[in-house]
């Protein structure tokens, strides 16, 4: 870079930069002075660097004035000032030239200033002769100088520019303005595009919704005719006069604002679900009781409560309709079929439906926790949709259908709401003639619907929900019930299934009572179901691959070859042969149980240890029975120094399964008693009943669950509270037959009955 002090004339330039290499007109007196000095000024303040120019043109401008054309020659460092004898101000001036040898960074520099100046040009629609200007430029300097040119570039960015004398950081610096540069262009492009775009595709949807709407008009699809379709079936959908009232109302938004509106769809939705509700639809009942009691016999064994109340609401029916007795709401009947699974609530349903003619429609409850399930999303919310009675209606395309809430003992409720709340109105029949979905928003009548309600377990029904259900009890099946069932559905419907013909394969009732007494224990007959499938597909492989010849007949030999070793056993005798131990009887969700309640106790302490997954109300029991056996310790033969300083251990085995409930009292009582004296328990006698401090028994519930399981379980004595003796009317003939019952009124008749005569010598007996 070459350097010389010169004195020339000093003209400012208020916010104008002028580079070298660049052409300008000033309005300026330069006197006769050949070249100045340009800096830039701005608010009084001087950059450091500036250009000397060179006068290449006075101009005469009219009214007197006098202007200068000049050419930019090269940088120059302001030094000192002086003032000539006519006030002019001249400056030495440092001339600092470009040095135009060029290293290896600065031609790299070079190609990416150029690509980077090719691309804003490109963006801003150059015509070719910016493009050609910047391409003719070879020095390097000055080639970094044409970034000044830039309108977009600012003043203090220019004079940063200027003041860069060395060429190397002027093209690095002229570089990262120019990417800035390139950088907002892309942006404005992009926004620009994104805009025309915008635009371009709002002006092609408006051509092709005048082409649709042509095209519907031609076809008679245009808005008017889709405002008159809607009219036609309201007019035909027979809907009560406030419901049309409603329908109406919304076509006449529809009509007016249109059918392409964002509001239209979600009106023309709701007039589609409307219109979807068979409001005028009945089906034609069938109301005749021997015809319902045949269709009842045909498809289902047992159960006689709930086919003798089935028939009697068709009876009470058909009377009411015959003599013309006015409808009255709260004669609604709400059927909730409460019993361990597998033993035909849902199932039975359907037969209901067919006797009577109606339609049947299932909706399961199980698990749902959210009240629009019931009542509805109201429209505001998007994606809102009716609750399912809608959806059953629907389905169902009648008025009257028979509904099955299947599992409602399994609803649940969290922040969402309680669905089993929503359900109050629905099954109280003084009130769901008036019944209101949210997404609706009118009255509809259920009061025709035929609801049924199932579930395992009353105590998870809510009170107010339950107060307002007529509840039937399924206890579960003898095992005759079982033999015969298996016999008219299970095996035929198994056979089908497994690809075999009824002349095929055969099973007698020893194989049945096999299966059922020695491979299944459950109320219902979901898993004999199963066990038979398995009998059948092994059989059905026999027959495929030519190692058996049809017709097989499955006997004790084939039952066992196929299911293989024995799953339950009899083991009363077995568990209660030493003292200690007694047996109880069980309800559970899933049916009745037999329970081994064991006792036992060791020296120093005075503790009662309660083990098996117990409930408040178990050990509360069993704190009873202790001190109950305490009180007859003297009546029982018992020392009293027995319980001194001794802690008593009371078990009940399958401690993985949560127990609870007031009806193992006697049955802790017994086995502590047992243990205390020696006498271990009847092997064949079962006992349930709850004890009070007097020792007196308190009657319980599911008494026919109970005993069905302690039949099933080969017990032939059951001790039961004095108080439940009415209840052994539900017990199947053929188990009362089998089976004797001992009402008890207190704890020691218990004990007499249960405990055998002589004690047993054991180490574990007092």
């Amino acid at each position: 870079m070459s350097t010389n002090q010169i004195r020339l004339l000093l003209v400012p330039l208020d916010d104008i930069v002028v580079f070298p290499n660049m052409n300008v007109t000033l309005t300026v007196d330069v006197g006769n002075e050949d070249r100045v000095f340009l800096i830039p000024k701005h608010e009084d303040e001087y950059a450091k660097v500036g250009t000397v120019a060179e006068v290449t043109d006075r101009i005469r401008l009219p009214g007197g004035g006098n202007a200068v054309a000049l050419n930019g020659l090269y940088r120059g460092i302001a030094g000192a000032a002086v003032t000539d004898s006519q006030g002019r101000l001249f400056i030495e001036v440092e001339e600092r030239r470009d040095d135009e040898s060029a290293d290896g960074r600065i031609r790299e520099l070079e190609r990416e200033y150029r690509a980077v100046v090719e691309e804003i040009l490109e963006l801003r629609g150059d015509d070719g002769r910016i493009s050609a200007f910047v391409r003719s430029i070879t020095e390097s300097g000055a080639l970094a100088d044409t970034t000044g040119y830039s309108p977009d570039i600012t003043f203090d960015q220019k004079v940063e520019l200027l003041e860069r004398l060395d060429v190397r950081e002027r093209l690095e610096l002229a570089l990262e303005l120019q990417r800035e540069r390139l950088a907002l262009l892309q942006v404005r492009r992009r926004i620009q595009e994104d805009v025309e775009s915008g635009v371009e595709q709002q002006q092609r949807e408006y051509i092709l919704r005048k082409q649709l709407e042509s095209i519907r008009k031609e076809l008679g699809e245009d808005e008017a005719s889709v405002v008159e379709e809607y009219r036609a079936k309201i007019e035909d959908a027979g809907m009560p006069e406030a419901v049309r009232g409603e329908a109406d109302s919304e076509l006449s938004r529809l009509e007016r604002m249109g059918d392409q509106t964002p509001e239209a769809t979600v009106i023309r939705n709701y007039l589609d679900w409307l219109l979807a509700v068979p409001w005028s639809k009945r089906s034609e009942e069938r109301l005749d009781p021997q015809y319902t009691r045949e269709v009842l016999e045909k498809d289902h064994a047992g159960l006689e409560d709930v086919k003798d109340r089935i028939v009697e609401y068709i009876a009470v029916a058909k009377l009411r309709k015959e003599r013309g007795v006015e409808e009255d709401r709260r004669s609604g009947a709400i059927l909730t079929l409460i019993g361990p699974p597998g033993t035909g609530k849902t199932s039975i349903g359907e037969s209901i439906a067919r006797a009577t003619g109606r339609e049947f429609v299932r909706m399961s409850l199980g698990g749902i926790r959210d009240e629009a399930e019931i009542r509805g999303h109201r429209r505001t919310y998007i994606g809102a949709l009716p609750g399912r009675l809608v959806r059953a209606l629907r389905d169902a395309g009648t008025m009257n259908p028979v509904i099955m809430l299947d599992e409602v003992d399994k609803v649940g409720a969290d922040w969402r709401g309680d669905p089993s709340s929503a359900l109050l109105e629905v099954l109280d029949p003084a009130q769901n003639h008036s019944f209101r979905d949210n997404y609706l928003d009118v009255e509809l009548d259920l009061s025709q619907v035929f609801f049924i309600a199932t579930g395992n377990m009353v105590e998870t029904i809510p009170g107010p929900l339950l107060d307002r259900m007529e509840v039937i009890r399924f206890d579960g099946y003898t095992t005759d019930e079982k033999v015969a069932i298996a016999q008219g559905y299970l095996w035929p419907r198994q056979v089908e299934r497994n690809g075999l013909r009824p002349e095929e394969v055969s099973i007698d009732e020893d194989a049945l009572e096999l299966v059922i007494s020695e491979y299944t224990r459950e109320a219902g007959v979901r898993q004999l179901e199963r066990e038979l499938g398995t009998i059948l597909r092994k059989t059905a492989t026999k027959i495929a691959s030519e190692s058996a010849e049809a017709p097989v007949a499955i006997d004790e030999a084939e039952v066992r070859d196929a299911l293989g070793r024995q799953k339950f056993f009899r083991e009363t005798a077995e568990r209660t042969a030493v003292p200690g131990v007694a047996t109880g009887l069980a309800a559970t969700a899933t049916g009745g149980d037999v329970l081994f309640i064991e006792a036992t106790s060791h020296k120093n302490g005075d503790k009662l240890v309660l083990t098996g997954q117990l409930g408040d109300v178990m050990k509360e029991s069993a704190q009873i029975a202790l001190s109950s056996v305490r009180s007859l310790a003297s009546q029982l033969g018992i020392d009293e120094e027995a319980f001194e300083d001794r802690s008593f251990h009371v078990h009940v085995p399958a401690g993985a399964i949560p127990k609870d409930g007031p009806s193992a009292g006697i049955t802790m009582a017994t086995a502590l008693a047992s243990l205390l004296t020696g006498r271990p328990v009847k092997h064949t006698v079962g006992m349930t009943g709850e004890i009070t401090l007097q020792g007196r028994v308190l009657p319980i519930g599911g008494l026919k669950q109970k005993v069905l399981a302690a039949h099933a379980a080969g017990i032939t004595d059951i001790i039961i509270p004095e108080r439940n003796r009415a209840d052994l009317e539900d017990i199947p003939e053929n188990v009362r037959n089998e089976v004797a019952f001992h009402p008890v009124m207190a704890i020691d008749e218990v004990l007499k009955l249960a405990l055998e005569e002589t004690p047993v010598t054991l180490s574990v007996a007092l």
